[in-house]
């Protein structure tokens, strides 16, 4: 019956919330397969784990699944998915603080220290990069993610993270002044203005 309705990759993703919200299961099958590799990489970056992503994913959807009839349209469905994945993932990565590490954990931590091959790295422009990204605060590396890696637009990170969009911007500024700082020290032109 759903393929009787046209469900395909050209129909827009508010379409097919529309669809999913009254039991249609193609619908879900196609916002999940052009959404779920985003999503995944979105929340990976906050959990540092593979499986916990992937779990993470399976209940961004099951949600999605569930409350597509609320899904009001004031933002795009992309942005909506990601402020569930984040909300989601930020759940996960407190919970995870607040556990006590045990010795096995402690002992499974690598040691970061450079080696050779470290070393051998950070002439990678990628490599040092993504090692400049990651000193920054986890604020503004959330805001120069969604920016620029999930381009959404000011007005869409301020309803994913939930903050005014004057302080989106103050945190985008900054966090471009210190990953331009970082990058320099790195001995690596950064690229913008």
């Amino acid at each position: 019956m759903s393929r009787t309705l046209g469900v395909n990759q050209a129909t827009s993703d508010e379409v097919l919330i529309g669809r999913i919200a009254s039991g249609d299961r193609l619908a879900m099958q196609v916002l999940y397969a052009r959404h779920h590799v985003r999503v995944f990489r979105f929340t990976l970056r906050f959990v540092r784990n593979e499986a916990t992503a992937e779990d993470l994913i399976s209940e961004v959807f099951l949600d999605v699944w569930r409350q597509a009839g609320k899904f009001e349209g004031r933002s795009a469905v992309s942005t909506w998915l990601l402020s569930i994945a984040r909300f989601k993932a930020l759940s996960v990565v407190r919970k995870r603080s607040e556990t006590e590490l045990d010795e096995e954990t402690a002992n499974a931590i690598e040691d970061d220290s450079d080696d050779p091959e470290v070393v051998a790295q950070k002439r990678d422009k990628g490599e040092a990069l993504r090692k400049c990204m990651s000193a920054l605060s986890a604020e503004h590396r959330e805001i120069i993610d969604l920016v620029y890696y999930h381009e959404k637009s000011v007005e869409e990170v301020a309803e994913i993270v939930g903050i005014p969009e004057a302080t989106v911007k103050t945190r985008m500024f900054y966090a471009r002044k210190r990953l331009g700082e970082l990058l320099k020290a790195a001995g690596i032109d950064r690229g913008w203005p």
